[in-house]
């Protein structure tokens, strides 16, 4: 091998290596096949919880927006109607959540509303760095809530956590044990097959960092095999079970890439333990009728698909979809709501006590808004993250993951 071939060839390399920002792994190659798997969704812009879910037959939320904004008890804005609301409410779902409105009546899905930070922040940034963090306000808190839960147990497989999308989120900063891979026939050395042998060589060491490259080199070679290929070698395009219809890429697919690279990774039984991905486009200040409408659909349909992909594992499986706040109860002058307070969050899977609504509802009426003006928190988002980690994956150091958070009274969703 020419030297120029080997400088050109592990550059490029380590570029895609450090591209998926690999640092190390517990690796096991016996993964516990029985081990939860938690799938955290979150929709990056502020949903609009009250054009998602609402109560229809309130007389504040009706004089607070035009139809084209707002859940009806019929016509073309007519909500799906849900079973065991909240507060005797009339509460009804999207139109276009369809698939989310069949997964709630099969008692699959829970709804806990006015859920959130309490810290009262509008500001998107400051709102996801502290919910990504674990706490209600800014403080000493270097790592993501789930990087401290990732340390406190015992992990096994070789990807036990993955962010399935550009980068690791802040609920994942500071952790070894986690990668992005948002496609998994991207996730391997884009060079020569000649170079990964000469890479292995140079990392013989027993130091932390030999060790490191050997577990990364052999995780690539591992996933490479697991991946079905054609005749000429090349990666066939990923084939879902039980005729599950993704959205295509031309729909804004960024969400069904990252859905369908997590359900590759949970039928691989590569030890995935926690993946997350995001879906950013729901800071609605203007035309919202238009883009929340498109959101919701393919939100949708991109997890209704999902789920039905993974029909195997739903009771292993918990997805919880969850924003950093909701939005105003009154439309603006844009056709749209600004940022708010009080928002939704949405927990999936076999082991959820679903087609019911939890939380307590504050009311709508002005005297019962946050600042007059927002749907109140009532839930600590803390509150719903606690109860997945202590019934679904076995945790018992709620105070360390979640500092600050005391008095934690589970919901009894899961």
């Amino acid at each position: 091998m020419k030297r120029r071939e080997f400088v050109i060839g592990c550059s490029a390399a380590i570029a895609a290596t450090a591209g998926s920002q690999l640092e190390s792994f517990a690796f096991s190659p016996q993964p516990n096949a029985t081990q939860d798997i938690f799938v955290l969704v979150f929709l990056r812009g502020g949903c609009d919880a009250l054009n998602f879910v609402a109560p229809v037959n309130d007389k504040n939320y009706y004089a607070a927006r035009p139809a084209r904004l707002r859940l009806t008890e019929s016509g073309e804005h007519k909500g799906l109607e849900l079973k065991n609301g909240l507060a005797k409410a009339d509460f009804r779902i999207h139109q276009k959540a369809e698939a989310l409105h069949e997964i709630y009546e099969s008692n699959q899905m829970a709804i806990v509303h006015a859920c959130g930070l309490a810290n009262g922040t509008r500001s998107h940034f400051d709102a996801m760095d502290l919910i990504e963090r674990g706490i209600n306000k800014k403080g000493n808190i270097s790592e993501g809530w789930l990087t401290r839960y990732l340390n406190s147990v015992q992990l096994e497989g070789m990807l036990p956590a993955v962010a399935a999308e550009e980068g690791l989120p802040k609920s994942l900063i500071g952790s070894n044990q986690a990668t992005s891979i948002q496609n998994l026939a991207e996730f391997k050395i884009h060079a020569d097959a000649r170079y990964m042998n000469v890479l292995k060589d140079l990392y013989q060491g027993d130091d932390l960092l030999g060790q490191t490259a050997r577990e990364t080199i052999s995780t690539l070679k591992d996933i490479q095999k697991r991946m079905p290929k054609n005749s000429e070698g090349q990666y066939k395009k990923y084939q879902p079970t039980r005729g599950s219809n993704y959205p295509e890429p031309w729909e804004g697919g960024g969400l069904s890439q990252s859905l369908q690279t997590v359900a590759q990774l949970i039928k691989m039984e590569v030890g995935l333990k926690v993946a997350t991905l995001s879906f950013g486009g729901w800071d609605t200040h203007e035309n919202q009728s238009y883009h929340f409408t498109r959101q919701i659909n393919l939100l949708s349909r991109a997890l209704g698909a999902f789920y039905n992909d993974v029909n195997n594992y739903h009771n292993r499986l918990t997805v919880l979809v969850m924003s950093e706040f909701g939005r105003r109860l009154k439309a603006n002058k844009s056709g749209g709501t600004d940022h708010g307070h009080g928002g939704i969050a949405l927990a999936l899977g076999g082991n959820v006590k679903g087609g019911k609504m939890y939380g307590q509802w504050p009311g709508l009426a002005t005297d019962q808004l946050d600042n007059r003006v927002d749907l109140a928190v009532t839930t600590d988002y803390r509150a719903i993250l606690s109860e997945i980690l202590q019934k679904r994956l076995n945790s018992q150091q709620l105070s360390k993951i979640f500092p600050g958070f005391g008095g934690y009274k589970p919901l009894g969703f899961v």
